[in-house]
C-alpha cells in the first residue's frame, strides 16, 4: 500500500475506483463526486462491487481506516492506495464533494 497526495488522488479519481470507507453519518458532510461509499465494517460482504482490474483509492476522515483497508485489499489481490489526510485534507483543499 502506498499514501498518495490529495492532489494525487484527484487527478487518478477519473480513471481509478475511489472507495470512501467511512460511517453514513460521516459521508453526510460531502463524497469525493463519483465514490463508491462502503463502510470499512460492511466492507469484507460487500467486495464484489469493486472491480479487481481497476485500482482502488481508499478514502476516510482523515487517513487512519483507509489505510488498514488498502493493506487488507492488497492483500486480498486489489491495487490499492490510500489518500494521505482523508477528507478533512480534500475539504481543505477546496476540492469537490457530492
Amino acid at each position: 500500500m502506498s499514501e498518495i497526495t490529495v492532489a494525487d488522488a484527484d487527478r487518478r479519481r477519473s480513471n481509478e475506483q475511489v472507495l470512501d470507507v467511512r460511517e453514513d453519518v460521516e459521508v453526510r458532510a460531502g463524497m469525493i463526486p463519483g465514490a463508491l461509499h462502503i463502510p470499512m465494517g460492511t466492507l469484507g460482504d460487500r467486495l464484489g462491487e469493486l472491480d479487481r482490474t481497476r485500482p482502488v483509492i481508499v478514502v476516510c476522515r482523515s487517513g487512519n481506516r483507509s489505510a488498514h483497508v488498502a493493506d487488507a485489499l492488497n492483500q486480498a489481490g486489489f491495487a490499492a492506495d490510500t489518500m494521505a489526510g482523508g477528507m478533512v485534507a480534500w475539504q481543505r483543499a477546496g476540492l469537490p464533494t457530492a
